[in-house]
């Protein structure tokens, strides 16, 4: 092969430098500065776009650690800016790039490579150019996911992105259960009965597992009233078993699954009952209040929050809402529905996230936000305070906070009044 390229990643630190500090500044109302000089906008457009191109030539490269660093820099790009037009124009090459990294590639170049194809979706939202790309993508992801010489952390990416790209591109039903079923042959493998007959360890394949689940639970959340009803009398009973699982994340995932199945299903039926109800709130009681002494600390407080949470929703039919701020506008969210979409688009937009809610029409309309909020420079520069200012509220919030926990944690602080 060739010899790799020297890359320069889109990464962080450009911020501070060239292009993706114009990326980044259009993305928050704070990053604007009081007494900056002015930015010509359309210079800095073209400058990202120049290195852009760049990094889908590299994508064809011969060396691997130059098309992983390529699609790495183009996913860094894609969740930090909205990128339509560019995307538009170059979205059959962009295809290509992916579908070959994904075949030929080896497992961290088919995990770029899946990353990049859900941001791909992500900007292009849903229409019939997605259509296309899923078209393309969607046999070769399905083939990866079912591969058992793949790589496992292949296969996991490839099943998360196979869940994400049908969510947002998926008109046709027919697809949307096959894209379904192709993720329950992975996941109801980890139920204890499967795991027996096929031999297959529960620790190897449990990242797998917990991709697939979460993906086909993203699914069902668009799926209509009656498949949905389906898929609950053949999993709500099954479910409960991988809450014994040795493994924390299959256990929240499981515990996530079960609240939100049980929220779909009192929607489709006020009357909803399940038969076994005590054995599955004392299941839950005793993950919301465990003290086991073999487990982190970490890891103990984690599963206690998230199954309080689930406890309560199974047995009392509540959610706590939970408030997302992104610019001057707020989202609630207050529902589990909402909270495993949320969590999907968070995991693979991570900081660009509140930059997407903002900015990105699809994201907007998935969440029922309307048009995205236009306002101006100006406007943006009265919401923010200075540095000096918000230094002042942050130092005079510290000493306050110091001094209230001082007055609990020194004993000493009574003495005076006993003589």
């Amino acid at each position: 092969g060739g010899q790799p390229r020297n890359v320069q990643p889109f990464s962080d630190e450009d911020a501070s430098i060239e292009t993706m500090s114009h990326c980044s500044g259009f993305s928050d109302p704070a990053s604007f500065t009081e007494d900056g000089p002015e930015v010509d906008e359309e210079a800095t457009q073209e400058d990202l776009e120049y290195k852009l191109k760049g990094f889908i030539d590299l994508t064809l490269d011969k060396s691997a650690k130059t098309r992983q660093a390529a699609l790495e820099s183009l996913r860094s790009a894609f969740s930090s800016k909205i990128l339509y037009e560019f995307v538009m124009e170059r979205r059959m090459t962009l295809t290509d790039s992916i579908e070959r990294c994904i075949k030929k590639g080896k497992s961290d170049e088919q995990c770029a490579a899946a990353g990049l194809a859900c941001l791909l979706c992500v900007q292009m939202g849903s229409g019939i150019e997605s259509e296309e790309i899923f078209k393309t993508l969607g046999p070769v992801l399905k083939k990866i996911v079912c591969d058992g010489t793949a790589s496992i952390q292949a296969r996991q990416a490839c099943a998360t992105c196979l869940g994400i790209c049908c969510f947002i591109v998926t008109d046709d039903i027919m697809e949307l259960y096959s894209t379904m079923e192709c993720l329950e042959t992975i996941f109801t493998k980890a139920y204890p009965r499967d795991r027996d007959t096929n031999g297959v360890s529960s620790t190897h394949n449990t990242v797998l597992h917990i991709s697939a689940l979460l993906a086909w639970t993203l699914l069902l959340t668009i799926c209509p009233m009656n498949e949905v009803k389906k898929k609950i009398e053949t999993h709500l009973h099954k479910l409960p078993s991988l809450l014994s699982c040795d493994d924390l994340n299959m256990r929240i995932a499981a515990g996530e699954t079960l609240a939100l199945l049980f929220e779909l299903a009192r929607e489709t039926d006020a009357d909803f009952f399940y038969e076994d109800m005590e054995l599955l709130t004392e299941k839950l009681r005793a993950l919301a209040t465990d003290g086991n002494k073999h487990r982190a600390k970490v890891d103990k407080r984690k599963q206690r929050s998230v199954f309080r949470d689930v406890l309560r929703a199974v047995e009392e039919r509540d959610f706590p809402t939970e408030m997302v701020k992104f610019g001057p506008e707020r989202m609630y969210i207050d529902c589990w529905v909402k909270k495993q979409t949320y969590d999907t688009f968070k995991e693979i937009l991570g900081s660009g996230m509140q930059y997407h809610l903002q900015s990105n029409d699809f994201l907007r309309n998935v969440f029922e936000l309307g048009p995205p909020v236009m306002l101006d420079a100006a406007t943006l520069k009265t919401m923010k305070i200075s540095r000096f200012e918000r230094h002042l509220y942050n130092s005079a919030a510290f000493k306050a906070r110091t001094k209230a926990r001082s007055k609990c944690r020194d004993k000493r602080a009574d003495v005076g009044e006993f003589f």
